[in-house]
């Protein structure tokens, strides 16, 4: 999992394939909770890009992607947003909806 450092942001989300990216704050309890299930799956899911973004730090790209409460959890494949989920899920929720995706 990359933690976002201001890349154009199109160089992220507009990559082929699928990428993941978790919209987060430092002072969010279910961010905390929800990293170490991302980190995981980023791990298992070689084939899927994982990001963060720390809504705080990168208020444009927060704007930019609509979000409007943390975690919140966007799904891009080649570069079109297919889907997002807004909360905390356990690894197999989240790992079955991804897989969705491929």
């Amino acid at each position: 999992m990359i933690d976002y450092q201001g890349q154009p942001y199109q160089e992220i989300v507009g990559q082929q394939g699928l990428v993941v990216v978790q919209y987060y704050a430092t002072w969010c309890g279910p961010c905390k909770m929800l990293k170490p299930v991302l980190e995981g799956l980023s791990e298992e899911m070689t084939d899927t890009k994982f990001y963060r973004i720390d809504i705080d730090q990168h208020r444009p790209q927060a704007v930019e992607a609509g979000i409007r409460s943390v975690p919140t959890v966007v799904v891009y494949k080649d570069g079109e947003e297919v889907d997002r989920q807004a909360g905390y899920q356990p690894k197999e929720r989240i790992a079955a909806w991804l897989n969705q995706h491929k």
